[in-house]
């Protein structure tokens, strides 16, 4: 039997995933699930977000379930730190961005896929006034571990580091004059390595599954270095590997705005990681937001991999006495789950599942009756987590 790292997190993560496990189970997945301690409150009692106990049992087993995350900026995070925590000098840091840096989890895949009666779908007008809704279907390949999510940053720089930057002409000339302690720095750093697997990954989806085209979205005529290399990259890979597919160079300024106009044009995308994680809130939206956002994060080599809805903790909703909160998100990253350790079967028939009572419309969480997330959405005809988990269910 496998064993999966269960992770709950914070907030509504914990609720999702223990709904999610439900929805295995009755689909005929057996396996050990271990709790994994990760988020705000172990930051909070421990100084460590990420306790090394969890780092061990991924280590271990390899497959890890996630619900959500909780992070703060540095202020917030050192004032909820336990009194006797507060001399150790302790920097609160990501621990989801800490799991994808330890493990080396750069490959991000993020599938936004319209489902058929979802009242939240994407509509536009046609030439002649007629309401389209067209059907998005779109993997997004973002880069996971390094970009301006490196966490190689700066405020009030060291003497040393802000005498190298000075001298860069373009710092010197635009920033030269601002006293040292006034200015913070962020990094984005790109390496050929991780930029050709994420690429790789990418072209070989789009292979594997008949995408005709990979659009690049990036900003190669501004960010010269990092996003140039990529492009180049890209161009060659292209057209030495893969001749049959199409390769499209988008800005990613560009493509928020050409995502809302044509989204049933475009297949695989990648990007780096700020501008992959915009790209894929951008699609999500039109498939009826972070609700129905999955992911799955991995490392080929190690085999270690992490499968979570993109949405947060939302911990306005995690105290009320009925979770309302729209499950799929997570069921489809279980699914993703599922379908990295070869159960095609389980995957399909969850998939299935999810999509009839989605096409049914009988029941809807708040978000898919286009309510406020209020604790009355219940009594107003909203589903909650467990109703819709029941559904899913109940068509399995």
């Amino acid at each position: 039997m496998r064993t999966i790292v269960a992770m709950p997190g914070d907030g509504i993560g914990k609720v999702v995933l223990d709904e999610t496990i439900r929805v295995l189970e009755a689909a005929g997945f057996n396996a050990n699930y271990v709790n994994g301690d990760i988020g705000w409150d172990f930051w909070c009692k421990e100084g460590e977000a990420l306790p090394q106990r969890t780092i061990d049992l991924l280590e271990k087993h390899k497959i890890g379930l996630f619900g959500a995350i909780t992070s703060k900026p540095k202020d917030e995070a050192f004032d909820e730190l336990a009194p006797e925590l507060k001399d150790k000098g302790l920097v609160y840091a990501s621990p989801i961005v800490r799991l994808r840096q330890h493990f080396n989890l750069d490959i991000c895949i993020r599938p936004c896929k319209s489902y058929i009666g979802n009242p939240l779908n994407f509509i536009r007008r046609g030439a002649q006034g007629e309401i389209e809704e067209p059907m998005v279907d779109v993997a997004i390949f973002r880069q996971n571990t390094e970009g301006l999510y490196g966490g190689v940053e700066w405020s009030n720089p060291p003497q040393e580091l802000h005498d190298q930057f000075m001298k860069h002409p373009r710092f010197k000339e635009n920033f030269g004059a601002t006293p040292k302690e006034e200015v913070s720095i962020s990094t984005r750093i790109f390496t050929k390595k991780a930029t050709e697997r994420i690429l790789r990954a990418a072209f070989e989806h789009a292979k594997q599954y008949g995408y005709k085209s990979v659009t690049l979205a990036e900003k190669p005529n501004v960010i010269r270095e990092t996003s140039g290399m990529m492009y180049k990259m890209a161009l060659q890979m292209q057209k030495n590997d893969y001749p049959e597919i199409e390769l499209w160079n988008t800005n990613i300024d560009a493509q928020m705005m050409w995502l809302t106009k044509n989204p049933e044009t475009y297949g695989v995308i990648v990007a780096g990681n700020m501008f992959g994680d915009i790209v894929s809130d951008g699609f999500a939206g039109l498939i009826g937001g972070l609700g129905f956002a999955c992911s799955a994060q991995m490392n080929p080599e190690s085999g270690i991999a992490v499968f979570e809805p993109t949405h947060g903790s939302a911990p306005k909703y995690a105290d009320y006495d009925v979770s309302i909160v729209n499950p799929i998100a997570m069921v489809e990253s279980a699914c993703m789950m599922l379908d990295h350790i070869k159960e095609f079967e389980i995957s399909k028939r969850i998939r299935k599942a999810v999509t009839e009572v989605i096409s049914e419309g009988q029941v809807q969480t708040y978000d898919m009756k286009k309510m406020t997330g209020r604790a009355d959405v219940i009594f107003k005809g909203a589903a909650s987590t467990q109703q819709m988990a029941d559904a899913i269910i109940a068509k399995l």
